[in-house]
């Protein structure tokens, strides 16, 4: 939903949302363009519906971007402009929470960056990132991409790199990792939060021993003394 003010990370399972995942030129969201945004809405836990879109990005794709994502300048040829799909994916969302693995970093700036460009307003959904959960219920885990914790869980990564398919690969990793003990579940914060970013703290071992530290560094470096 459009508005005034950005929404917020939140940190915790909710049982209903929207989570999403784009494809783009690139990963610079000053210069690079979507050439592909997917979605599931998902409700009481399971998948209920799905949105999925090429976009023209009025531009070549690199050659890089095509190699991860097999998208081809001759797939999005026909396509339309993310001027135009945008609008769709908004309605699509509603005022659910969006969420998605990295979007944090990634994803939402690409959609605060175009909605303020196409429409003058912000984004105002609150948002999870599964990137930040996964980090807190495996702090010893030396990855956390998406492809690793599926394989952690058993879930298949066919078709991974192409954005509906990384969503429903991204939908199962969220609900095993709300079933994780003591963590996320029933809709409880998964862990202390940084009071300066909201983010949430992780125990980090320094030269002085353990303390807190913001998992948004290096862009929060907020730390706090255990």
């Amino acid at each position: 939903m459009l508005g005034n003010t950005k929404g917020k990370l939140i940190n915790k399972y909710v049982p209903d949302y929207v989570l999403f995942d784009l494809e783009t030129t690139g990963i610079s969201c000053n210069y690079d363009e979507v050439i592909e945004i997917s979605a599931v809405k998902v409700r009481g836990g399971k998948i209920v519906e799905e949105f999925s879109e090429l976009v023209n990005p009025g531009r070549p794709i690199p050659y890089a971007a095509s190699a991860v994502n097999n998208i081809s300048d001759a797939m999005v040829a026909d396509a339309p402009s993310f001027q135009e799909i945008l609008p769709r994916f908004l309605e699509f969302a509603g005022n659910d929470v969006l969420a998605g693995h990295n979007i944090h970093s990634f994803d939402m700036k690409f959609l605060y960056r175009d909605c303020e460009r196409f429409f003058q307003q912000t984004l105002t959904n609150d948002y999870v990132d599964t990137l930040k959960l996964a980090r807190l219920c495996y702090p010893n885990l030396r990855h956390h991409r998406l492809g690793d914790m599926a394989e952690l869980y058993g879930i298949s990564t066919e078709g991974a790199h192409r954005a509906l398919s990384d969503c429903r690969m991204n939908q199962q990793v969220f609900e095993r990792l709300a079933k994780e003990p003591g963590k996320i579940g029933g809709g409880k914060t998964a862990t202390k939060l940084c009071p300066n970013c909201g983010q949430p703290l992780m125990k980090r071992n320094g030269r002085y021993g353990e303390f807190w530290g913001c998992t948004g560094y290096p862009g929060c470096r907020y730390t706090e003394n255990i």
